[in-house]
């Protein structure tokens, strides 16, 4: 049965120089979940592992297309998975830059360098996924693909992102269905297949710790989410634009992550042993910080499960 599934192709569209699609190997009932394109913009690729609480990345100008598929259960591994596309690439001519799975790229810090498009259109395993950095061309042709795989239960996630020069967004066909907006899943259901979450509707003050007093629905839903199980603990993440120094930014961050948590416990009774609280600064953005737009997406606290 899995040979079989694997035989089947959907095309997934790649931009070379002179605009092409190629054929990946995915399952034929793969959904796609998101598709992103932004013309002219800067992105950040992790080429190297999490070392020294850092991770070396690549920034890349020009034409950014990213998109998510969502795979049908069948029981395959992050490295089943992976091991087809890589094949693939290889045989279109990409050369790896850089690849790792899971701990081996540093864990949590790593994947929070990677830009992984939003939930609910793409669910990564802290504890199980797959990184690809290739790239392909020489001189000013250049591009680059980024391939990321993840799994949450028996189904897998794959999403895919392009960089070549500015102008080579090739159109895709529309989804038979329309992707997820980002944010829309429940916050029990995206924690317990995501593993993680960004906290919405927080109201803090720009350059300040102070959170508003909301309401803050995302809090109480999260609350309750703890009440469920005594035995769930949880980590709350801040993150800020580029804005600053970095020592700042990550003073800022905790002191966003601690204001949350101290809410959980003074307005919702939650135990603060089940809650970490840490800052990242801008070490972990999830788009470019060139714009307004990019630096507000930066500016977050996310809710990680830990247990």
């Amino acid at each position: 049965m899995r040979a079989r599934r694997a035989a089947w192709l959907v095309a997934l569209l790649l931009l070379a120089g002179a605009v092409q699609a190629q054929d990946l190997p995915l399952p034929e009932r793969a959904e796609r979940t998101a598709e992103v394109i932004r013309e002219a913009d800067t992105v950040h690729l992790p080429q190297g592992a999490l070392e020294g609480g850092a991770v070396s990345r690549l920034r890349l100008d020009g034409t950014i297309t990213s998109r998510a598929w969502r795979l049908p259960d069948g029981g395959q591994s992050t490295l089943e998975r992976m091991a087809p596309l890589r094949a693939a690439l290889e045989k279109e001519g990409w050369k790896e830059v850089f690849s790792c799975a899971a701990d081996g790229c540093g864990g949590f810090g790593f994947r929070f360098a990677v830009p992984v498009l939003p939930a609910p259109a793409m669910f990564v395993n802290l504890f199980d996924y797959r990184y690809l950095l290739a790239r392909r061309g020489t001189g000013e042709v250049v591009e680059h693909v980024m391939l990321f795989v993840s799994r949450a239960g028996e189904r897998g996630y794959v999403q895919l992102t392009h960089v070549g020069p500015a102008g080579t967004a090739e159109a895709a066909p529309a989804p038979a269905d329309p992707a997820p907006q980002a944010g829309a899943g429940s916050l029990d259901a995206t924690l317990r297949e995501a593993g993680h979450m960004v906290l919405r509707g927080l109201d803090f003050a720009s350059g300040e710790a102070v959170l508003g007093p909301g309401p803050h629905a995302d809090l109480a839903a999260l609350a309750a989410f703890l009440a469920e199980d005594p035995e769930t603990r949880i980590a709350l993440v801040g993150h800020t634009d580029n804005v600053g120094a970095l020592d700042a930014n990550i003073a800022l961050s905790q002191a966003r992550a601690e204001a949350v948590r101290a809410r959980l416990i003074a307005d919702h009774g939650v135990d603060g042993a089940r809650v970490e609280a840490r800052g990242v600064g801008y070490l972990a953005p999830v788009a470019a910080n060139d714009t307004a737009e990019g630096r507000e997406i930066n500016r977050r606290v996310e809710v990680v499960l830990l247990k």
